[in-house]
């Protein structure tokens, strides 16, 4: 069976249907041009960008949505529970990318306290409403990211999933765990595969996707139309390859050399030099270090040596000595 396939969200046409996932302080300008040209995705989107701030023109999350000579499709998500403010700030956005989602799962205490990102779960008129507001307000392809629901008292998802397609969303992505759970125990598939059964919009599955055999077992158990990954491309951007090639061939990609990662450090950190200037890029670089150096040798010496690391001339050298 042909699991990776082209897929069409609204009026666009997805080369693959494997997605990166948005993900806050992660998925920046130069981490998406990374997953780019070494995963190859189908479409990447942005972190999370608050809609209040888009309408206060907050010059900080106007730079988040900065998609300089990026190769398109790019999705931009926005947050919030005012159907006004988020319509509006979708209008905005519309500028610059070639989908609007809408999040309605992120588990993140300052993000729900405001009653925003998955606490949205908990009131599904309020879910149509800022849906239905949305599509309004632009005419680009429109997904929202979901979850489970809010704990297991609350399991609303293929309920608030028929709420969205009748609303106006293009396509639903699925994470199938609950808020309370936030990324503990495992994910919960069976969720998604109801969602698929219940909706005609395409199905995005999400959650524990994170190898090539995990990948096809998401599109046997569920049937869902594209999948995306989330945690599992930190430090290892060529997943979405992977992937790829396993499900269309059946067996794996060699392992990335060790050459290879070492040049491909190096470019993410000039891309963000590029973007962000060295005193943010050798701070930011830190955790992607971590990542990328996770499972080899002696990695927690160069993690705790790049962690004191303030100048481009210093994080290269130590680069170059531990590779």
């Amino acid at each position: 069976m042909l699991f990776v396939k082209p897929l069409k969200i609204g009026n666009i046409e997805l080369e693959n249907n494997i997605i990166l996932a948005p993900m806050a302080g992660v998925t920046d300008l130069p981490f998406r041009k990374i997953c780019k040209k070494y995963g190859k995705p189908g479409l990447v989107c942005n972190e999370m960008v608050s809609s209040k701030a888009i309408c206060y023109h907050d010059e900080k999350t106007l730079k988040m949505i900065v998609s300089n000579d990026e190769k398109r499709p790019i999705s931009m998500q926005i947050f919030g529970s005012d159907p006004i403010t988020m319509g509006k700030s979708a209008k905005f956005i519309s500028n610059y990318c070639d989908v609007v989602d809408i999040n309605m799962g992120c588990p993140a205490p300052k993000v729900v306290k405001n009653g925003d990102g998955s606490k949205l779960l908990l009131n599904l008129d309020l879910v149509k409403n800022i849906v239905e507001e949305v599509r309004k307000n632009t005419d680009k392809p429109l997904t929202v990211k979901i979850r489970k629901g809010w704990d297991e008292k609350n399991i609303v998802a293929v309920e608030a999933a028929k709420i969205i397609e009748n609303a106006g969303a293009d396509a639903i992505i699925v994470h199938g765990r609950t808020r309370e759970e936030f990324y503990s125990g495992n994910a919960d598939w069976n969720i998604i595969k109801e969602i698929k059964e219940a909706v005609k919009i395409p199905v995005i599955g999400n959650g524990d996707i994170n190898s090539p055999e995990s990948a096809k077992k998401m599109f046997e158990m569920t049937g869902v139309d594209g999948i995306m990954i989330g945690r599992a491309c930190l430090g290892n951007p060529w997943i979405f390859s992977e992937v790829e090639y396993y499900l269309k061939n059946g067996k794996k990609l060699p392992e990335v050399s060790v050459s290879e990662k070492y040049n491909v450090i190096l470019e993410h950190f000039e891309l963000l030099l590029k973007e962000k200037g060295e005193y943010t890029a050798t701070r930011e670089i830190r955790k992607h270090i971590s990542w990328y150096v996770k499972g080899m040798k002696n990695a927690t010496t160069i993690r705790n040596e790049i962690n004191s690391v303030e100048s481009e001339a210093d994080f290269k050298k130590i680069l170059k000595e531990y590779f």
